[in-house]
């Protein structure tokens, strides 16, 4: 896979932008005391978001499998 401007912009920065932004919750409204699952640690934070960042930016991957079914499911019928 060819590494362009278009794949970063679109798959890499979602990522790095949403671990940001899971940085930024825990470091202005995370608890301190421990009793939070995400927001009391900043690795969880920053995965969490990242994971989210991903989930945005990586939003189709059954596309190309429903075409298969439909296409299957068109040629039973004749």
């Amino acid at each position: 896979m060819k590494l362009d401007k278009i794949f970063f912009a679109k798959r890499i920065l979602p990522v790095a932008a949403g671990a940001a932004i899971g940085y930024a919750y825990y470091y202005f409204i995370g608890c301190y005391n421990g009793q939070c699952p995400i927001s009391g640690n900043p690795y969880i934070a920053t995965l969490y978001g990242a994971v989210v960042g991903a989930v945005l930016a990586f939003p189709g991957f059954n596309k190309k499998s429903k075409k298969v079914e439909d296409e299957k499911s068109n040629n039973k019928g004749n």
